[in-house]
C-alpha cells in the first residue's frame, strides 16, 4: 500500500536528516550547475504543423528567401522636433547606421530608406513617412534556430551608438527582440514567498514550522525549474515555462508542505517520539499529496491533445516541476521535520492548539449554518459566479503586441513611432507566399486582388525566388486588432481563392501577425477537447476515490464554474480595463491565445486538491455516522482552516506575479490567483456543502456492479484524526500504519 511506502520513506528520512538534506543540495548544485554548463537555450516558436502560415512560411525557407526568418524594425526620427530627415546630416546618419546593422553578422539584408532620401523620391513604401520625420528599417536574419540572444545584443550596441549621440533618436522592435528579449527581473517570486512566510507565521505561530515549506520550496524550483535547459535537449521548451514553472510550483511545493507540517504537529502533541510522528504524518499527508500531484501532472500533460508544440513542451516542464514538489514533499521535507524536533511546535504549542481548536469551531458554525439554509446559499452563489462568468462570452484571444508594453520600453517607442507614421498595420505585415506553379500572371493578379481589400493598407512589389514568390501586405488595423484578423480569414477564404481560380498556382499567408492568428484559432478548435478530457478524467478518478457518481459529478459542474468564472474577471480587467491601472496594465490587450487552455488544465489538477482534502474527511465521517449532514459540517469543521490557508499562500503567489512588466504573466497571475480563492472559499466552503446536503444520502450512491467493477483507492487527509492513534512503535520497527 502506498500508506505503507510512505510510512517507511518518512521513517527513514526523519532518521537520516542529513544524508537526504545532503543528497537535495547535490541534485540542487548539479543540475543548476549542468544546465549552466551545458544546456539548451529556451525558445519560444510558435510554429504549428498543419497551419496555413506554418506552409507559408516553409515555402519561404525552401525558396531561400529571407522573409522565412526573424525581422527586426529600426524607427530613426530627427532628434529636432522642426528637422526632417531629408536634412544632409539626418540622412547620413541613417545611411551609416543602415552600413553598420548590415555588417552584423547573420544580418540577410536591410532595408534602405537613406538611399531613397538621396533619390529625392521618398514614400511610405521606401520605409519614410509622408512628413519626412519618420524613417522605418527593417533587418532580415535567419529563422530561429540559427540564432542566439547575442545577435540581439549586437544589434541594440550598435543602435547604443547612434541614439542620442548625433542627430537622431533611435529606437526598435520587432521578431528579435519578440524572441531574445529577457523579461526584466520580477520581484514576483520574493514577494510571493514573503506573502506565503507571513501566513504560515500566523497559521502556525513557529518561524521553524513557517521556514520549513519555504525552504522545500526552494529547493525544488532550484532543481525542477534549473533542469529546463537541461530538458531542452529533448524538446524545445519555450522562454515562459521557467515563470510559469515557478508560479505553480511555489504554490503547489509550499502548499503540499503545509499539509504535512499540519499532521506532523498534531502527532507531536500526542507525545510520539519525532521520527514516528514524522512517519505517521507521511503516511497520512502524504498519500492526499502524491495523489493530488499526480493528478496536476496529469491535467497538465493533457495539453498534447491541443497538437501544438509550444504547449505541450511547456506543459511537459512545468509537469516536471511539480513531480519534483512531490518528490521534496516526500523526502526533503521529512528530513528537515526530523532535523527540527520539537521546534516545529512553538514555544507554545498549547496556545497553537487552542487557537485552531477555536478555529475549528468557528468553521463549523459556519458549515451548520450554511446546511441549515442550503437554498438560498446555493442560488446566491451560484448567480454570484455566473455573472462574474458571463464577460467570458466576450473573450477575444490573441498575442499582445508591443503596444502593450510599458512607454519605457524601446519596443513600445519603436510601435508607436511606426502606427504614427505608417499606420498601426505596419507593425504587423503580412507575408504571402505565392506557389506559381507556371502561372507567370498569378502574384500579380494575387496582389492585384490582395489591394482591393478594405483591411489592406499597401501591397509592395512581388519579390520573386524560384517557383515562390513573396509579396509583403500591410493590414490598415494593428495586429492584436480583430480587424486584422478577419482581413486574414477574408483574404483566405475568399480574395485568394478568386484570383487564383483556375490556375494551379496557390497562395499562402505568413508572418508573425498571421502565426499568432493561427495559432489562437488552433487552440480555440482543441480546447473542447481539452475541456471533455480533463472533465471525464477527474470525474473517473473522484469516483474510483469516494465510490459515489453525484460527489465528481457535482465537482465536475463546481470546477467548470469557478473556472469560468476567473476567465471573465480576466476579460473585464485585460479586454475592458477594470483595474489596470492597479496592475500596471499599459493598454486593454486579447487574452493570449494558450492561457485559457493552459488556464484550464492547471486549475482543475489543482482544485482537485481540495476536493480530496475536503470529501474524503467528509465520506470518513458519513462512514462512520451515516449521517450525511453531520458528515458535511465535520469534514469542512476539520479542514477547513488547512483548506483556506493553502488557497491564501497559492493565492497570494500567483497575484505577486502581476508585477511584471509582460502582459501574459499579468494573465496568468490574475486568472490562476481568481481561480483558486473561488474555488477554496465560494466553492469549497459554501456550494459543496450546500449541495451535498440537498443531494442527502444520494451523494453517495454507486452502482453495485460498478462498485464491484472498480478498483479500491483509499486517501486519508492531513488534519487531525477523529480516533487516537495506535501506541508508538519501538524505534526501529516499520510496519505499522496510522490510523
Amino acid at each position: 500500500m502506498l500508506s505503507h511506502a510512505l510510512y517507511r520513506l518518512g521513517l527513514t528520512s526523519a532518521r537520516r536528516p542529513w544524508l537526504v538534506i545532503g543528497t537535495w543540495v547535490l541534485l540542487a548544485v548539479l543540475v543548476v550547475g549542468a544546465s549552466q554548463a551545458v544546456g539548451e537555450k529556451l525558445r519560444d516558436s510558435f510554429r504549428v504543423p498543419g497551419l496555413d502560415s506554418e506552409r507559408a512560411n516553409e515555402l519561404l525557407a525552401q525558396a531561400g528567401s529571407g522573409q522565412a526568418g526573424l525581422t527586426a524594425q529600426i524607427v530613426v526620427t530627427p532628434t529636432d522636433s522642426d528637422a526632417t530627415l531629408a536634412s544632409p546630416e539626418a540622412r547620413d546618419a541613417l545611411a551609416a547606421l543602415e552600413a553598420d546593422v548590415a555588417a552584423l553578422p547573420q544580418v540577410l539584408g536591410v532595408s534602405d530608406p537613406a538611399g531613397a532620401l538621396v533619390a529625392g523620391s521618398a514614400t511610405p513604401a521606401d520605409g519614410v513617412s509622408a512628413d519626412g520625420r519618420i524613417a522605418l528599417v527593417r533587418v532580415q536574419y535567419p529563422t530561429s534556430e540559427a540564432l542566439t540572444a547575442a545577435d540581439l545584443t549586437r544589434l541594440k550596441d550598435v543602435l547604443a551608438q547612434v541614439d542620442g549621440h548625433g542627430p537622431l533618436r533611435v529606437e526598435a522592435g520587432g521578431d528579435l527582440y519578440f524572441a531574445f528579449e529577457s523579461p526584466p527581473a520580477g520581484a514576483g517570486e520574493l514577494i510571493g514567498l514573503i506573502a506565503a512566510l507571513v501566513i504560515l507565521l500566523v497559521a502556525f505561530r513557529s518561524l521553524v514550522a513557517a521556514a520549513l515549506p519555504i525552504g522545500v520550496a526552494l529547493v525544488g524550483l532550484a532543481v525542477g525549474v534549473g533542469a529546463m535547459p537541461l530538458i531542452a535537449h529533448a524538446i524545445e521548451i519555450p522562454s515562459y515555462a521557467p515563470t510559469l514553472g515557478a508560479m505553480v510550483g511555489l504554490g503547489v511545493g509550499i502548499d503540499y508542505a503545509l499539509f504535512v507540517v499540519s499532521r506532523h504537529r498534531g502527532n507531536l502533541r500526542r507525545a510520539l517520539p519525532v521520527p514516528e510522528a514524522v512517519a505517521r504524518s507521511l503516511a497520512a499527508a502524504g498519500q492526499p499529496v502524491v495523489f493530488a500531484g499526480g493528478v496536476v501532472v496529469v491535467s497538465i500533460l493533457g495539453l498534447a491533445v491541443a497538437r501544438v508544440p509550444f504547449m505541450t513542451a511547456g506543459g511537459i516542464a512545468i509537469a516536471v516541476v511539480v513531480l519534483v514538489m512531490v518528490a521534496a514533499s516526500v523526502t526533503l521535507l521529512p528530513a528537515l521535520l526530523g532535523l527540527a524536533g520539537h521546534r516545529v511546535d512553538g514555544r507554545h504549542p498549547e496556545r497553537t492548539e487552542a487557537r485552531a481548536a477555536a478555529e475549528g469551531a468557528g468553521w463549523r458554525r459556519w458549515s451548520t449554518h450554511v446546511t441549515r439554509h442550503p437554498v438560498p446559499y446555493l442560488v446566491g452563489v451560484v448567480v454570484l459566479l455566473m455573472a462574474m462568468a458571463a464577460p467570458v462570452l466576450g473573450l477575444r484571444v490573441g498575442i499582445p503586441d508591443d503596444g502593450a508594453l510599458p512607454p519605457s520600453f524601446t519596443q513600445r517607442q519603436a510601435y508607436d513611432l511606426v502606427a504614427q507614421g505608417f499606420g498601426p498595420g505596419a507593425n504587423g505585415p503580412l507575408v504571402l507566399a505565392i506557389e506559381t506553379a507556371g502561372d507567370p500572371d498569378a502574384a500579380a493578379r494575387v496582389a492585384d486582388a490582395v489591394a482591393q481589400d478594405p483591411g489592406i493598407a499597401a501591397v509592395r512589389e512581388p519579390v520573386a525566388s524560384g517557383d515562390v514568390t513573396t509579396v509583403v501586405v500591410v493590414p490598415s488595423t494593428g495586429p492584436q486588432d480583430e480587424a486584422t484578423r478577419e482581413t486574414i480569414t477574408r483574404l483566405r477564404a475568399d480574395v485568394l481563392p478568386a484570383a487564383l481560380e483556375g490556375s494551379a498556382a496557390s497562395a499562402h499567408i505568413g508572418g508573425q501577425t498571421a502565426s499568432f492568428a493561427d495559432v489562437g484559432q488552433r487552440v480555440n478548435d482543441r480546447l473542447p477537447l481539452l475541456i471533455a478530457t480533463v472533465l471525464a478524467m477527474s470525474f473517473l478518478l473522484l469516483m474510483l476515490v469516494f465510490r459515489s457518481v453525484l460527489v465528481p459529478l457535482k465537482a465536475v459542474v463546481l470546477n467548470v464554474l469557478s473556472i469560468a468564472a476567473s476567465y471573465g474577471v480576466m476579460v473585464m480587467v485585460f479586454q475592458w480595463g477594470w483595474g489596470a491601472d492597479l496592475i500596471g496594465l499599459e493598454a486593454t490587450v486579447p487574452i493570449v491565445s494558450f492561457i485559457p487552455m493552459f488556464m484550464f488544465a492547471i486549475l482543475f489538477g489543482l482544485s482537485m486538491d481540495y476536493e480530496v482534502f475536503l470529501l474524503s474527511r467528509i465520506r470518513e465521517s458519513y462512514l462512520a455516522t451515516g449521517d450525511n449532514d453531520r458528515a458535511v459540517v465535520d469534514g469542512i469543521a476539520r479542514t477547513g482552516r488547512v483548506i483556506t490557508s493553502a488557497a491564501l499562500i497559492m493565492g497570494s503567489v500567483f497575484l505577486a506575479f502581476v508585477l511584471g512588466a509582460d502582459a501574459a504573466t499579468k494573465m496568468f497571475g490574475v486568472g490562476l490567483a481568481t481561480a483558486i480563492l473561488l474555488d477554496a472559499t465560494l466553492v469549497r466552503m459554501v456550494l459543496v456543502p450546500a449541495t451535498m446536503t440537498l443531494l442527502g444520502r444520494a451523494n453517495w450512491w454507486l452502482p453495485r456492479w460498478l462498485d464491484r467493477a472498480l478498483p479500491t483507492v483509499m486517501v486519508e487527509v492531513p488534519d487531525e484524526p477523529a480516533t487516537p492513534l495506535p501506541a508508538p512503535t519501538a524505534p526501529r520497527q516499520e510496519r505499522p500504519v496510522p490510523a
